[in-house]
């Protein structure tokens, strides 16, 4: 085919939507020259279901302005699995609001308006989104510093440097039906949206994420590429609420939020305490045997630390108000003494430096590996919270190891295999990496060229010497230096990102970090900052619902109880369990008055892993029958071989459901 000429003559596959050209994405109508790298976009990729989702936000706008005219748009992008807008209105919707909505789309799509893109000038712009105030702030911030992604998450689909644009929506007839504020691209039509997709909640949401905002109305929806696909996914969302560790959090009685405490801070019950005991243990031992040292830092420091470390600087929204300490005043009540404002930590980090900092080192010292279990608090937006993902008070399994610029890949390449060796251990095995770049925009980066090089450089042979799959992000890396993000998916195939491999020059220089060189010379340290779980919170509810509280038997609460078909036979069953809590099992005997298949139920439902039931052949043969989770049993195994096989699978960490698991 002679070029130019647009997507729609290159690629008349319908299941193509959309265009890149020279590496970036345009619509089907954009002309292609001779001199240009094109691809084709279809809408089951990552890009074409992110212009899929877009395109239905637009239609969701459209069809809330056509039944509540006066409604305000705001913003609408695409996120994971869905998409939402954003829209000021005098009164909430309602779920029959909801459904009036979704009948509307419906029409849309089945006018087929076509998607057409407009190059507008600022003043165009203001005219023809005079009735929209949010889209003329936004206009205020096109092309300057708090525009595009800086503004607020997902404006940066409304509005780029370089150019504003406007999106018409254009029926049979030629007419424009609707427009909007839009960076693009889109499908070409909105029949291309298909039958894929649904309305799926309502939420409130302050204009660009800021409680001093107006707070908005938010309809979330998601889009897929087909229908199939679609009910896939609400099969996915039907396991994953099967699964919500908030709802098993509380089934199982592992822990709770009182809203005496206040919200987003998390109390632990003994079951949850136990399984986060182990975890914690687990990763202590492994830490310490590769050759970290455990320290402890307050939860409060002066505002001075957090000043030199920049977070009041960079991430004071984020931090809790200050607690003014130290004033004194005398009897009439007049300051004698300035008070000083102390602050809760959101990061252990500035506190693990100054431990390296307290006497001079060598670089005998190094590398130096620095871990602590270490509560942070970060002031969320009430709004922002979800169980135990997203809390205010929490832990960190945190490091910080202190490198030379020649241990740097060495000692990254351990991070990550031990990282990723602690995690098979709690089950997880699929992973993949994302090794965060800056762009080249260098005056968005400190550091020099050659730093920058042979930082990047070293986390990108540890990433691919791991065998994961790795993708490279230009312009996500940290402002001061690269790191590696590993995600892993789940039991229902969520992806979760999990630990992060950090390097930073940055705190080194503010803290004036040094250490003597084999030159005898002055050098600067490499921090390397290194969260395994993250959150220990979040983790353990990552975990909660991987397994759908139904633990290894190493984690379970409770691993084994033992029921008696009658009471006689309890104390048959109190001597195995004394045996088998002498070999560190956490056993017990279930001696209520419930009949022996209630109780069966009862600690199946509990997701115990193991049940021991035993009655007159069991005690005369000094055997014992296992019950298992899926309900099978296995009759008859002699006392000590039952209590050599739980011991094993502890040890082994298994995963026991079934009797084939315990074989």
């Amino acid at each position: 085919m002679s070029l130019p000429a647009d997507g729609f003559a290159l690629f008349p596959d319908r299941s193509v939507v959309a265009l890149r050209v020279n590496g970036e994405l345009k619509d089907l109508a954009f002309v292609v020259g001779a001199s240009d790298a094109v691809e084709p976009v279809t809408a089951d990729s990552a890009d074409g279901l992110s212009i899929l989702r877009h395109s239905a936000a637009h239609i969701l706008a459209q069809a809330v302005q056509r039944i509540r005219p006066q409604a305000n748009l705001g913003i609408g992008p695409p996120i994971t699995d869905g998409f939402y807008y954003d829209f000021g209105v005098d009164e909430p919707f309602t779920p029959d609001d909801l459904k009036a909505v979704k009948r509307e789309m419906e029409r849309i799509v089945r006018e087929n308006q076509r998607f057409v893109r407009r190059i507008v000038s600022e003043e165009q712009a203001r005219a023809e989104m005079a009735g929209e105030p949010f889209k003329l702030e936004l206009i205020d911030l096109a092309g300057g510093p708090g525009s595009g992604a800086n503004a607020a998450e997902g404006v940066s689909v409304e509005i780029g440097a370089d150019e504003l644009t406007i999106y018409d929506n254009v029926n049979r007839d030629g007419e424009t039906v609707w427009k909007d504020l839009c960076r693009g691209p889109h499908v070409p039509g909105t029949r291309v949206v298909g039958n894929g997709w649904d309305l799926t909640r309502i939420a409130g949401a302050y204009w660009r994420g800021s409680e001093k905002n107006p707070q908005l109305q938010r309809i979330y929806g998601t889009a897929w590429a087909s229908k199939e696909e679609l009910r896939a996914y609400q099969q996915r969302l039907e396991e994953a609420a099967k699964r919500d560790h908030r709802k098993l959090g509380k089934e199982l009685d592992l822990f709770s939020f009182p809203e005496e405490i206040g919200s987003g801070l998390s109390v632990w019950h003994p079951k949850g305490g136990i399984i986060r005991g182990e975890m914690e243990q687990h990763a202590r031992r492994r830490h310490v045997e590769a050759g970290y040292t455990y320290v402890y830092t307050p939860h409060i420091s002066k505002e001075d630390l957090f000043l030199t470390s920049n977070h009041l600087v960079t991430y004071r929204e984020g931090m809790f108000p200050p607690i003014v300490m130290d004033e004194e005043r005398d009897a009439d009540g007049n300051i004698t003494k300035k008070g000083q404002d102390y602050y809760l930590k959101p990061m252990n980090c500035p506190m693990h430096i100054l431990i390296y900092k307290e006497r001079a080192r060598s670089y005998r010292d190094l590398p130096m590996r620095l871990a602590e279990n270490g509560t942070v608090y970060r002031n969320e937006l009430s709004g922002a919270l979800h169980g135990l993902t997203r809390v205010r008070g929490f832990t960190q399994d945190d490091s910080h190891l202190f490198v030379t610029s020649d241990q740097l890949e060495t000692e990254t390449a351990r991070v990550l295999e031990f990282v990723i060796s602690m995690l098979r251990d709690f089950g997880l095995e699929d992973f993949e990496l994302e090794l965060s770049m800056r762009d080249d925009e260098k005056s968005k980066w400190i550091g020099s060229d050659q730093f920058w090089e042979y930082s990047t450089n070293a986390l990108r042979h540890v990433a691919l010497a791991s065998g994961l799959k790795v993708t490279e992000v230009p312009g996500e890396a940290a402002f001061y230096g690269p790191k590696i993000d590993l995600k892993t998916r789940d039991a229902i195939g969520r992806t979760w990102q999990l630990s992060t491999v950090q390097v930073d020059v940055n705190l080194p220089e503010r803290f004036d970090l040094e250490y003597t060189g084999p030159d005898g010379e002055k050098h600067r340290p490499i921090m390397i900052h290194r969260a395994l779980f993250g959150s220990i919170e979040r983790f353990f509810a990552i975990l909660l619902e991987h397994y759908a509280g139904a633990f290894p038997l190493w984690l379970a609460p409770v691993q084994v109880v033992a029921i008696p078909v009658a009471e006689q036979f309890a104390d048959y069953l109190d001597e195995i369990v004394d045996r088998l809590r002498a070999s560190g099992i956490r056993a017990e005997v279930d001696r209520s008055d419930d009949r022996m298949q209630k109780k069966i139920r009862t600690h199946t439902t509990q997701k115990v892993p193991l049940l021991l039931i035993a009655g007159e052949q069991d005690r005369s043969a000094g055997t014992v029958s296992f019950r298992f989770r899926d309900g099978s049993q296995t009759n008859g195994i002699p006392v000590d071989e039952a209590i050599e096989k739980i011991t094993s699978s502890l040890t082994d960490r298994t995963l026991v459901n079934t009797a084939e698991d315990l074989a």
